[in-house]
Parts: C-alpha cells; sequence; structure tokens
C-alpha cells in the first residue's frame, strides 16, 4: 500500500457517505505494499480499507472485486466490496478508479511458525476450490509474457552476473510452458500475491492462532493453482536472510493444503519449476520498481536482492517430494 493520489478528509466522507458505508470518523493513509493509494478509514459503521487504483483500470478491476465477492460469499475470509446502489462495486473518487472493502480483524504474522504456515496452506487449497466456479476470466498479468517483456528493461540496472541469470531463467521458465505436464496443470482464479503481509490472524486465549483473513487480491488472475502454492512457499517456508528452504514449515504448509486438496502427479513433477517462477516474477518486479520508481506521497520499496537469493536457492536446492510429503 502507498499514497499517490492525496484524498481530503471531506472527499473521503462524502464519497463514503454515497456508498452509505456511514460518517467518516477516521482516515489515515497507509505505508505498506507500492502498487495503490490505501488509506484506512472508520465510520461509525465499522472499520474500512479505500484503494483508488493507480495502475488497474475500469475494465480490469471487475475481476478483482468480482473474486473477492465470489470468495466471500463462499466462505472464504476475504474483504467483501461494498456496492453502490446500482450494485456496482467499481467507483470513482478524484479521477481514479476506487473501491472500498471492510477492514479485516487481526494482524499479519511476519515471523510465522510452521502452525502459521499450516493455517496459510489449508486456507489457500479452500480458495483454490471456491474459485472453480466463478465465471470471469483474466489471465495473470504478471506471468510470463509480462517477465518477457519486462527483463530487457531491468537488464541495464544490473550487473553481469545477474543479467546471465536473468537471461537463463527466462528461457528456462519459457521452456517449462510448452511441457505437456505444464499444459496439464489445474488452473483457476489464483491470488499471485498471498505474501507474509497480506494474511491476518487473530489468537485465542490459549495463544493458538486463527487465519482471520486474505487481501490484497489486486494481482490476482487465472493461472496455475501449483503457481500461487510456489509464491506461497518462497514467502512463508524459507528462511529469509539466506532464502534457503525451511523444511519444516514447507512440509506443515503443503500437508494443510493437501489435506484439502491433494496434488496432482505433474504438479509435484513442477513444483520446484514454479518455485523458481516464484522467485523470478518477484525479482522483477522489485527490479522494475527499485530502478523506475513512481513518485508517491508515502512508499516503502522493497529490496530485489531477496528474490535474487531466493532463486539461487531454489535452483541449487529444488524441493522433492520428501519436502513436502511426511
Amino acid at each position: 500500500m502507498a499514497v499517490y493520489t492525496e484524498v481530503s478528509f471531506d472527499e473521503a466522507a462524502q464519497f463514503l457517505q454515497s456508498l452509505q458505508l456511514g460518517t467518516l470518523q477516521t482516515m489515515a493513509g497507509c505505508s505498506g505494499g507500492i502498487e495503490n493509494t490505501n488509506y484506512f478509514v472508520t465510520t461509525d459503521q465499522a472499520a474500512y480499507v479505500l484503494t483508488l487504483f493507480e495502475r488497474l483500470n475500469t475494465e480490469q478491476l471487475p475481476f478483482y472485486l468480482r473474486l473477492m465477492k465470489h470468495l466471500a460469499h463462499h466462505g472464504i475470509p476475504v474483504p467483501d466490496p461494498a456496492a453502490n446502489r446500482d450494485g456496482d462495486v467499481v467507483h470513482m473518487l478524484n479521477g481514479k478508479p476506487a473501491a472500498v472493502v471492510n477492514r479485516l480483524p487481526g494482524k499479519s504474522e511476519l515471523a510465522p511458525t510452521a502452525a502459521y504456515c499450516a493455517l496459510v496452506g489449508g486456507t489457500l487449497a479452500r480458495m483454490h476450490l471456491a474459485g472453480r466456479d466463478f465465471n470471469m476470466r483474466q489471465p495473470n498479468l504478471r506471468a510470463l509474457t509480462w517477465w518477457n517483456d519486462t527483463v530487457p528493461v531491468v537488464l541495464p540496472f544490473v550487473p553481469a552476473e545477474q543479467a546471465a541469470l536473468l537471461h537463463s531463467e527466462l528461457a528456462y521458465q519459457n521452456h517449462v510452458t510448452t511441457l505437456s505436464a505444464y499444459g496439464a496443470l489445474p488452473r483457476g482464479p489464483i491470488h499471485a500475491d498471498l505474501f507474509r503481509d497480506n494474511v491476518m490472524f487473530e489468537s485465542d486465549a490459549t495463544g493458538t492462532p486463527a487465519l482471520t483473513g486474505l487481501f490484497d487480491f489486486y494481482f490476482a488472475g487465472v493461472d496455475t493453482w501449483l503457481f500461487d502454492i510456489a509464491v506461497c512457499l518462497n514467502d512463508w517456508c524459507i528462511d529469509l536472510g539466506e532464502g534457503a528452504t525451511d523444511l519444516a514449515k514447507t512440509l506443515a504448509f503443503m500437508q494443510a493444503y493437501e489435506t484439502v486438496r491433494p496434488l496432482q502427479s505433474q504438479e509435484r513433477a513442477l513444483l520446484p519449476a514454479m518455485t523458481r517462477a516464484g522467485a523470478l516474477r518477484f525479482w522483477l518486479s522489485r527490479l522494475w520498481d527499485l530502478h523506475l520508481p513512481r513518485d508517491a506521497a508515502v512508499l516503502q520499496a522493497h529490496n530485489p536482492e531477496h528474490f535474487h537469493r531466493v532463486l539461487r536457492q531454489r535452483i541449487l536446492c529444488p524441493l522433492t517430494s520428501s519436502h513436502i510429503s511426511a
């Protein structure tokens, strides 16, 4: 989250009242993430997140917002976008497409144990199954086509060793997509960005955590479920300092996922390739955001070197069946 487009208190108050969400009481810009303008707002009815979309347009947004509404109505703990009197969930504010969603309870866990990883794995599997009958289609806009377009743009900014790795990994990922096993992978709507800061938890009196929400669906698209799993494994189930696999967390995540939806044989075979794909995708996006930044009133950029390390670890030490099965 970030603030690129300023919204005054009075502008936000009028906007929220037009959606019958109550009288604005508090408003604060959000500093996490880098894609959209976000504000935490509280009215006399509830707490919400107000988002103005800086890159996504009104043709793309219905997919994300309707997907969230679909998942919420199927019992998945995700934000439910507010509709106007006509049932529209995409609105306009200060010349930008906008949306308002309920603010989820709980907080992110940035140092998760295996128990937290298991909660994410099981919930992700349920989300995949819940999305099977979602009738809108939009590709993952940060998938292979975007990688092919972006690598040439970021190459001038990286040293020769990293440039060589980008070239070789991109060639490898283009090859993977030609395989019959890849074509047979099950697909559907995926989150595609389910990092630690996009999940909320609450703990009971005994300290036992419960997952209370998944949010920030604005990279979602129809892609392989395996890619979604790989993105999660690359964030939840690694050593953040080294980028290496955390075996206990990986096993907890995968066992919980497969309790809900067992992997198919081709998914098991291609999981090492997909973890590499997930690392490449986020290395590229962080290189892009670092070297080709946009102005923002509040902005926290992410270090691309982290996913450079993760990709190297995924190449040197690929996951095997023993890493994902007891």
